[in-house]
C-alpha cells in the first residue's frame, strides 16, 4: 500500500507541470525563506556585474561549489540518516580527476571530459563498495570505517607525488575559453568586460543549479520517500519489503557523484588541486556545520548554510580588523576583537546559531511562517 501511495503521489506531481516537476512541490513554505533564497540566488547570478574585484567573485564561486557539496551530503545525513566522514574523499577525487587530466593531457575540453568521467566512475565504484560492505553494520561503526577510508585517501594523495603532485598538488592550464585573456565580446556588458574568468564562474553557477534541482527532484521522488522512511525506522521499512542496504548504497552513490562534480568545479575555478584543497578533514567539519546551520533534511538549508559559512570565512576577519581599529584606545575591546581571533568568534557565532536554531535556519523559518 505504501508503494502504491508513493507512486500515485509521484504521478500526480508529474502531471502538474514542468515547474512543479522540477521542484517536486517542495517549495520553501515560508515567505521570508523564499525571499532569502531568491536574494541569495539573485546575488550569485549577478555577482560578476554587482561586485567588483576578484575576491567577491571567488567568494561567490566558492559558495556555489559548497552549496552543491553540502546538498549532496544532506542527501546522506538529512534524508537517509547516514553519518559518513568520507565525503571529502569524493570531493577530492573530482578535483584530482580534472587536475591530472588537464596537467597530463593538455588544456582542452576533451581532457576535462576524460577527467570528469574517470572521476565519476571511480567515485561510483568506491561508494558502491563502501556501501555494500559497510552499511550492514551499526551507524557508529560505519562512520569509523568511512573516516578510516577518507584518511587513507588523503595519505595516498600525499604519497603518490608522481601522479598527484604530493603535498604541493597540481597546477594546470584551463581550456582557452575559460582563461582570463579570452574575450568573447568586444563591448562590455553593464560596464563589465566579459572574459573567460566570468564564463568559468557561470559554468560553475549553471552546473550547481542544475544538479541542485536534480537532487531536489530525487529527494521528493518515491525513492526519496523510501530513504526518509529508512531514516525514521529502518526495521519497519525492511518489513514493508524495501531492501534497506540497496537503497542506502544507491543514496551513497548519488551523493558521491554530486560531491565529485563539486570537486571538479572547485579545481576548475582554482586552476589547482591539492590535499588541503579538497581532502582536508577540516572541510568535512565545515560541511557538517553548514548542514546543521542550514537545516538537515532540507536541501534549501544547503544554500543558506553554505552562504553564511563562506561569507563568514571570507569577511569576518576583515570586519574584525575594521572594528579593532575603530575601537582603538578603549581598554580590552580592541584586543578582544583582534583579527587574529577571528576563528574564536567564528566558532562562537556558530554555537549561538545552533543553539538559537536547533532545527536549522530553514526549519526555524518554516515553523514560524505566517499562516
Amino acid at each position: 500500500m505504501t508503494r502504491i501511495s508513493n507512486s500515485a503521489k509521484f504521478d500526480e506531481t508529474r502531471r502538474q507541470g514542468p515547474a512543479i516537476w522540477l521542484l517536486s512541490s517542495d517549495t520553501p513554505r515560508s515567505l521570508l525563506l523564499s525571499l532569502i533564497l531568491i536574494g541569495i540566488v539573485a546575488c550569485l547570478f549577478a555577482a560578476p556585474f554587482v561586485f567588483s574585484g576578484s575576491q567577491p567573485l571567488s567568494t561567490a564561486a566558492k559558495i556555489c561549489v559548497f552549496v552543491l557539496l553540502v546538498a549532496s551530503y544532506d542527501l546522506l545525513l538529512g534524508y537517509t540518516g547516514i553519518v559518513s566522514f568520507a565525503h571529502t574523499m569524493f570531493f577530492g577525487i573530482g578535483g584530482y580527476g580534472i587536475a591530472i587530466a588537464l596537467e597530463r593531457l593538455g588544456a582542452s575540453w576533451e581532457s576535462v571530459a576524460i577527467g570528469l568521467v574517470s572521476a565519476l566512475a571511480l567515485s561510483a565504484v568506491l561508494a558502491a563498495i563502501i556501501g555494500l560492505l559497510s552499511l550492514r553494520v551499526r551507524a557508529i561503526f560505519f562512520s569509523m570505517i568511512t573516516l578510516a577510508v577518507a584518511s587513507a585517501a588523503a595519505v595516498l594523495a600525499s604519497q603518490l607525488s608522481t601522479i598527484t603532485g604530493g603535498e604541493d598538488g597540481l597546477s594546470f592550464q584551463l581550456p582557452a575559453e575559460l582563461r582570463p585573456a579570452f574575450r568573447p565580446l568586444a563591448d562590455p556588458i553593464l560596464g563589465v568586460t566579459i572574459n573567460g574568468r566570468i564564463l568559468a564562474y557561470y559554468l560553475i553557477f549553471v552546473v550547481t543549479v542544475v544538479i541542485f534541482l536534480i537532487l531536489l527532484r530525487i529527494v521528493n521522488s518515491p525513492f526519496g520517500r523510501v530513504l526518509q522512511a529508512i531514516r525514521e525506522n529502518e526495521f519497519r521499512a525492511e518489513a514493508l519489503g524495501y531492501r534497506v542496504v540497496a537503497y542506502r548504497t544507491a543514496a551513497s552513490v548519488i551523493s558521491a557523484l554530486a560531491a565529485t562534480v563539486a570537486g571538479a568545479l572547485m579545481a576548475l575555478w582554482l586552476r589547482y588541486n591539492g590535499p588541503d584543497t579538497t581532502l582536508s578533514f577540516s572541510i568535512m567539519i565545515d560541511i557538517l556545520l553548514m548542514v546543521v546551520i542550514g537545516g538537515m533534511g532540507t536541501l534549501y538549508g544547503a544554500i543558506i548554510g553554505a552562504t553564511l559559512f563562506v561569507l563568514a570565512q571570507s569577511y569576518l576577519q576583515i570586519l574584525m580588523g575594521l572594528g579593532s581599529t575603530a575601537l582603538a584606545g578603549i581598554p580590552l575591546l580592541p584586543d578582544l576583537i583582534h583579527p587574529d581571533r577571528w576563528l574564536l568568534w567564528l566558532g562562537a557565532l556558530f554555537i549561538v546559531s545552533v543553539y538559537a536554531f536547533p532545527g536549522g535556519i530553514v526549519g526555524h523559518l518554516r515553523r514560524n511562517r505566517s499562516p
